[in-house]
């Protein structure tokens, strides 16, 4: 019978005892604090005010983000710093057009993300020129009004549907309507048209 009224009473000591040690300590204890890092720890009470008005998601994902910051290279650290330095300097619709993208990113499925992760990796393989005349390429497509684009689009999709063999006879066929000698019989030297630029 006694037991019945000591459990209520030494709850109630207990979350007395926390409440007088809380207003000795001058601030209330943060919820979860004890399982981070000591390093994570300091950080969250140097931003006691911030990490408060977060909810759990915000504040895990503040700890994802700084744990991945912490496993970065000094030279990737130098290299986000930089990235920062020059996104705040955009003027704002720029920032808003990176941002947009960024959403876009995050909203791809992972498979998609990798794929394309991998056929960047792919394109900062290529040589220099190689790479420059890739984006003069999509410069002067985006250039392009949407008509022609469409076109472009139309004429991409019909090339990737082809067999080698078939892009093989388009190729050539091609280089007759053009006049261009086959890839053997040319001289070395730039293409024909872009001679003196």
């Amino acid at each position: 019978m006694a037991l019945r009224w000591l459990a209520p009473l030494l709850v109630g000591l207990s979350i007395l005892a926390g409440g007088v040690l809380e207003l000795a300590w001058g601030q209330p204890r943060i919820e979860g604090l004890e399982r981070l890092k000591p390093e994570e720890r300091a950080i969250v009470e140097r931003n006691r005010e911030r990490w408060e008005r977060m909810t759990p998601e915000e504040r895990a994902r503040v700890l994802e983000n700084y744990r991945h910051w912490k496993s970065l290279t000094p030279e990737e650290r130098s290299n986000a710093r930089e990235n920062l330095r020059r996104f705040r300097a955009m003027p704002p619709g720029e920032r808003a057009r990176v941002m947009e993208d960024l959403q876009r990113w995050n909203d791809l499925p992972e498979s998609r993300r990798r794929e394309l992760q991998h056929d960047y990796e792919r394109f900062q393989r290529l040589p220099p020129e190689r790479r420059e005349r890739i984006q003069q390429r999509f410069r002067q497509y985006q250039a392009l009004p949407a008509e022609e684009k469409h076109r472009v689009m139309r004429n991409w999709e019909r090339w990737q549907k082809m067999t080698p063999e078939e892009r093989r006879e388009m190729r050539e066929r091609l280089r007759r309507e053009r006049g261009d000698r086959p890839p053997g019989d040319r001289p070395p030297g730039p293409p024909p048209g872009r001679q003196g630029r």
